[in-house]
């Protein structure tokens, strides 16, 4: 098909099958998203980042989740196991954006070192003492500038390492009480008290090249329907948060959404998300998304092609030193 799928989609996985390799170059995403399942030594991840480019002949994007903690589908014993991003705050809060740029700088250059060049990171949700289990320890504060600042931090080390960085979850999931992956959270807080605090967050980051919406409902705003199919607060995520990046829908696969596959990629897509992400790897579900969703509009291409410019060469560093920094600041005093 011509021009770019506004899509990106996951493989099934630890090698790109031949029936995957077809269909990727016949559907052409924009991007690519890896899971655990996908992961196996580092040559071997290399060698699945390639053969994904290479099944759409171009230097397409390639996420992940790594965030380090609980959300790392890297991990022993071939790359590093992280504390939880609240942990490490905690360690020592005084320097927690010297530390979280330096954890994200070294997440970063082993991103690059098997063909990974974005990551869903960072996390500017603003956690609360009722936020769900799933996400708080994921945040890195309760304090909307201290987010706000830990997650510049965050965006400055996969920036300057190279890899694209995805803010999430837009405009704000740390009020969510429930696992958005097994039910829909919906938030009772005021729209005002939202602004002073969550999406205050989000607007500090608002330009950042990618976003990542959130499947949670703002009942003050729009009760009808959770953010990533709302164009009410798609339209509050342009102009109140500011954010005009490029756009990407949470998971369809998350049972916080309604409906069938189907269903949910055309919600997305006619609220206003640019890009539909689509985790499974299940190709049967994957057409039906390129059938609902199809190429992306011109002003979604744009922010598209503005994300890939967003990209840029590794600066030079030192990481066994940025290692022991890290580790001198991470000792209780």
């Amino acid at each position: 098909m011509a021009g770019q799928g506004a899509y990106i989609f996951g493989c099934a996985g630890e090698r790109l099958s031949a029936e995957e390799a077809a269909f990727f170059r016949d559907v052409n995403p924009w991007g690519f998203i890896l899971f655990a399942r996908n992961i196996d030594t580092p040559e071997q991840l290399k060698r699945l980042t390639g053969d994904l480019r290479d099944a759409v002949g171009r230097d397409a994007v390639v996420t992940i989740d790594q965030e380090g903690g609980r959300v790392e589908r890297m991990t022993r014993p071939h790359w590093r196991h992280w504390l939880p991003a609240l942990d490490q705050v905690e360690l020592n809060p005084t320097q927690a954006e010297r530390g979280m740029y330096i954890r994200y700088r070294i997440i970063a250059d082993d991103l690059r070192a098997v063909g990974i060049d974005s990551n869903c990171a960072p996390v500017a949700d603003v956690a609360t003492p009722q936020t769900h289990a799933v996400l708080r320890n994921r945040c890195y504060s309760e304090d909307p500038e201290k987010v706000a600042s830990i997650g510049r931090a965050v965006a400055d080390g996969l920036l300057d390492g190279g890899v694209l960085p995805i803010l999430k979850h837009i405009p704000g999931h740390g009020r969510a009480t429930l696992d958005s992956h097994k039910e829909l959270p919906r938030v009772s807080a005021n729209r005002a008290g939202l602004a002073a605090v969550d999406f205050a967050a989000m607007r500090a980051l608002a330009d950042l090249p990618m976003g990542m919406s959130a499947h949670i409902v703002f009942e003050d705003i729009d009760a009808s329907g959770p953010a990533t199919t709302s164009p009410v607060m798609v339209d509050l995520i342009r102009n109140d948060i500011g954010f005009l990046g490029l756009l990407m829908s949470d998971d369809l696969s998350m049972e916080a959404l309604e409906g069938d596959v189907s269903t949910r990629a055309r919600n997305a897509r006619d609220a206003g998300m640019d890009l539909i992400l689509h985790c499974n790897g299940k190709i049967s579900e994957m057409q039906i998304v390129v059938d609902a969703v199809g190429n992306f509009t011109p002003d979604g291409q744009k922010r598209a092609d503005l994300a890939i410019n967003a990209r840029k060469s590794p600066d030079n560093v030192d990481i066994p030193a940025l290692e022991d920094e890290l580790a001198g600041l991470l000792k209780r005093a």
